[in-house]
Parts: C-alpha cells; sequence; structure tokens
C-alpha cells in the first residue's frame, strides 16, 4: 500500500492496527536496535533506513504482507540460508501473515546487511 505522508509518524499512523503493523514494527525495531545511527525517512511512499542519502531498506506494509526492500539479496552472504522459510525476489522480502520472525533469522539477516552497508560494500541493485 502507498501512504501519502510527509514522515514516518504519519506512516506510522495511518498503518491499520492488525499483523501487518505488529511485523512492521518488529522488523523496525529489529532494524534501529541493531543501527541506531540510521535515519527513518519516506522515500516513494514507504519508510527507508540510511544515512546521507545512502540507503540500506525500504519496509512497506502491503495488502497481503509486509515488504522489507534490500537493494540486492544475492549481495548478502548466506541469504538463502538466513531467508528460509520466506518468500523473496531479487530485492524484496514478503513477510506473511503465517511467518513467526522471532522463529527465522531475519534479524541476522538485517546485521549481515547492515554490517556490509558499514564496510562501505555495495548492498545496491
Amino acid at each position: 500500500m502507498q501512504y501519502d505522508v510527509k514522515n514516518s509518524e504519519e506512516y506510522l499512523e495511518l498503518l491499520e492496527e492488525d499483523w501487518r503493523k505488529e511485523k512492521l514494527l518488529l522488523i523496525r525495531h529489529m532494524i534501529f536496535t541493531y543501527a541506531p545511527e540510521l535515519e527513518e525517512v519516506i522515500r516513494y511512499k514507504m519508510l527507508n533506513y540510511g544515512k546521507d542519502d545512502n540507503y540500506v531498506f525500504a519496509l512497506n506494509a502491503q495488502k497481503h504482507y509486509v515488504s522489507l526492500y534490500v537493494g540486492s539479496i544475492e549481495k548478502i552472504g548466506d541469504a538463502d540460508t538466513l531467508l528460509a522459510g520466506y518468500n523473496y525476489g531479487k530485492g524484496c522480502i514478503r513477510v506473511k501473515k503465517s511467518i513467526k520472525i522471532e522463529d527465522t533469522e531475519l534479524e541476522q539477516f538485517i546485521h549481515k546487511t547492515v554490517d556490509m552497508w558499514r564496510a562501505g560494500d555495495d548492498t545496491a541493485c
């Protein structure tokens, strides 16, 4: 879904109080806990995380899943293992209602991606 908002506070206020908001907030918490230096802004009508126009993640609540966007998943080592159980494409991880994020290795994937970003490695498309 696209939200025509100016900042992350407005975005979060517009989210319906359902499983998508719960999962989005959990992923957001994982990002900020490991990388508090990231800034949260609205780009392309969704939440984006990065610094100085160098973005590492985007996050959005869709109709049937929550999307965590990464430039290119294949650039992240062990992505197939870390994302076992998820439906994902070249740069989008789809978090569906049935997924228990706590029982997956999504947090480790986020850590690995942030570590690469911090090192200046290319994670873009």
